[in-house]
């Protein structure tokens, strides 16, 4: 990404009004997951003039994200995805992106160094104000109102008010997509970014946690290696500056269909709202709205894969959304859970493998571990999490395919909502710092403990010989 404000990138344009765009074919597909907006006519003119408005990426930008996700498949480069898990336009804030980014470049920094593996940086930010819920309803002292889908849609408040779906906010939603994006292309070009940052990214955490501390003295290290090139005459533009994809769900159809533009260049459609799009676990039902939109356009797409999916489901994903086998277009993000990974997933690896495609597999081990406190918190436990990522590389190891990524919730802030981990956090810290707006997310310190945990298990991994094989 470039230190650009928000343009509409080469060879990008609306189709003509009233065109079909992707999503909108000629048969009826149900579209789950949709809010019940109140008023149509005031959603109609919230898309027209979301029509109107400059794309967030470039076309160009996403190609390169997908030559990117194809070296991932090739079993040549890493993935780090993550991010919050609703962003709130309250989060919109200098300090709040600069935070989780700056969560992000810890940990692949660590990737990188400890594992000695590429990793592509794609945050679950500028665009994740959504989400899909399991009721449409919540109940509190004998009211019911409409659940919180995020901030795009309603607000978290519970109040008659505040609970009503807006169309308006899906315009809130594009604005503050917007400056997060820019905000994030100037802190991955701009400076911030350099590797010769390392400390400084740390300075106010190394005190404090031992994971700060083993992170410091990792940065200790890639100092001292950056010295040594410097000595020696190298100073290569990538220590400057990073490559850095957003991606969010694609979950809200109005707002998705109307920032797809035709690239001027070959034709193919876009969702110019984020590089990468992903469809969630309720939504992938293979005749339904939310995949034939994510079949028709030309963005690297993400399905997740919940405990229920078959081989054979899988591969109906597979005909519908990469029937060509393209190298990069295709991310199967499992969520299987720590107690059913082991089993789950072989299967669906083998069978994808035995029909030829090459995907990027890549790890969600936060949504198959949540649980309920004592407390009514939602939350999940650090060790969980782990046990499903080092099921999700033993898997891997054993058929000899490639642990393609990982793909989380975190904060860049001190926060309380997932217990274990180096700060020990049990579940009477929840109330301390309970503050997401929906799923509980690792903090800061939990976030480096698993980078160093993962490095260690993909350095493993390689130290096999076997990584990127497909299995006989």
């Amino acid at each position: 990404m470039t230190a650009s404000s928000v343009e509409e990138g080469p060879g990008a344009s609306a189709g003509p009004r009233g065109a079909v765009r992707p999503g909108q074919q000629p048969r009826r597909a149900q579209a789950l997951q949709q809010p019940a907006w109140p008023d149509p006519g005031r959603l109609d003119a919230v898309v027209r003039s979301l029509e109107r408005l400059p794309p967030l990426v470039s076309a160009g930008e996403c190609d390169q994200l997908k030559e990117r996700l194809a070296a991932v498949a090739r079993g040549e480069a890493f993935v780090l995805q993550g991010g919050d898990c609703a962003e709130t336009f309250a989060s919109t804030t200098a300090d709040s992106i600069r935070g989780r980014l700056r969560m992000l470049l810890q940990m692949a920094v660590v990737l990188t160094y400890a594992a000695s593996v590429p990793v592509v940086k794609i945050g679950r930010m500028a665009g994740q104000f959504a989400k899909p819920r399991s009721a449409a309803t919540e109940a509190r002292d004998g009211v019911e109102l409409p659940v919180y889908r995020g901030d795009a849609v309603n607000a978290l408040d519970f109040t008659a008010a505040a609970r009503t779906p807006d169309p308006g906010r899906l315009l809130d939603a594009y604005h503050c997509s917007a400056v997060t994006l820019n905000l994030c292309r100037a802190f991955a070009s701009g400076g911030y970014a350099d590797l010769r940052q390392v400390h400084a990214w740390n300075q106010d955490f190394v005190a404090s946690s031992p994971a700060g501390q083993r992170y410091e003295r990792l940065a200790g290290e890639i100092d001292r290696a950056i010295a040594f090139m410097h000595a020696c005459g190298a100073d290569p533009e990538e220590f400057r500056a990073v490559e850095f994809y957003s991606s969010h769900e694609a979950l809200l159809l109005d707002y998705e269909r109307a920032l797809t533009r035709t690239d001027s260049r070959t034709g193919d459609a876009y969702d110019l709202s984020a590089h990468l799009l992903w469809i969630g676990e309720r939504t992938r039902a293979p005749d339904g709205a939310h995949i034939e939109f994510a079949r028709q356009i030309r963005n690297p797409v993400a399905v997740k894969i919940g405990p229920s999916a078959r081989p054979q489901d899988v591969l109906t994903l597979l005909d519908a959304l990469d029937p060509g086998h393209e190298p990069g277009r295709l991310t199967l993000v499992t969520r299987l859970g720590a107690r059913r990974v082991r089993d789950a997933l072989p299967p669906l690896i083998e069978k994808v493998a035995a029909g030829g495609a090459r995907v990027a597999w890549v790890c969600d081990p936060m949504h198959g571990n949540t649980i309920e406190a004592a407390s009514g918190h939602k939350t999940r436990h650090f060790d969980d999490v782990l046990d499903e990522v080092t099921g999700f590389f033993e898997v891997h190891r054993a058929l000899g395919t490639h642990p393609g990524g990982i793909h989380i919730e975190f904060t860049g802030d001190d926060v309380t909502e997932c217990m274990g981990g180096g700060q020990h956090i049990t579940e009477s810290d929840l109330r301390h710092r309970y503050e997401t707006a929906c799923d509980p997310r690792l903090n800061r310190s939990q976030s480096l403990d698993l980078a160093f945990l993962v490095a260690d298990m993909y350095r493993q991994h390689t130290s096999t010989g076997r990584h990127g094989a497909q299995p006989s």
